[in-house]
């Protein structure tokens, strides 16, 4: 994608963001601590900030670099408190499981708590995308591009 191509998309995300925070250029400048002509200048796709900005904003609004930065829809469906726990107590009850059983392999070699670890990182990631999905599915009116 064309860098002014890319500036319009992270532009449009970055405004939409600041709307749903209800947060002002000069607030999102002084949390960032770079001035208010930086984020002006990335709110109207005339420049993009670094990638230190990028996460940190990632931070404030409690979304993914892929969140901030694609030109996807702007209503993506957001996993709950309810879902998360739900999640939480899966990849718990996982964990418990797999570290009492006796002779589990991964790889090939016996599998360490890091390994076990690593498996239920990608599974925790499976389940999230999985339960955004089914609300895009499932709730269809709400996400649907127009």
């Amino acid at each position: 994608m064309p860098e002014q191509e890319f500036n319009a998309v992270f532009s449009k995300r970055l405004r939409y963001y600041l709307s749903e925070y209800n947060m002002t250029q000069a607030e999102l400048a002084k949390r960032l601590g770079v001035g208010t002509t930086s984020v002006y200048n990335w709110c109207n796709g005339l420049k993009t900030p670094r990638m230190d900005k990028v996460d940190a904003m990632c931070d404030l609004f409690h979304c993914s670099r892929s969140d901030l930065m694609s030109d996807e829809n702007t209503e993506h469906p957001t996993l709950t408190p309810r879902d998360e726990k739900d999640i939480e107590k899966i990849i718990e009850h996982t964990r418990e499981q797999l570290l009492s059983q006796e002779g589990l392999m991964f790889d090939g070699d016996p599998a360490s708590p890091e390994a076990v670890d690593s498996i239920l990182a990608a599974m925790q990631i499976g389940m999230e995308m999985a339960k955004k999905k089914n609300k895009e599915k499932y709730t269809p009116k709400k996400y649907k591009k127009d």
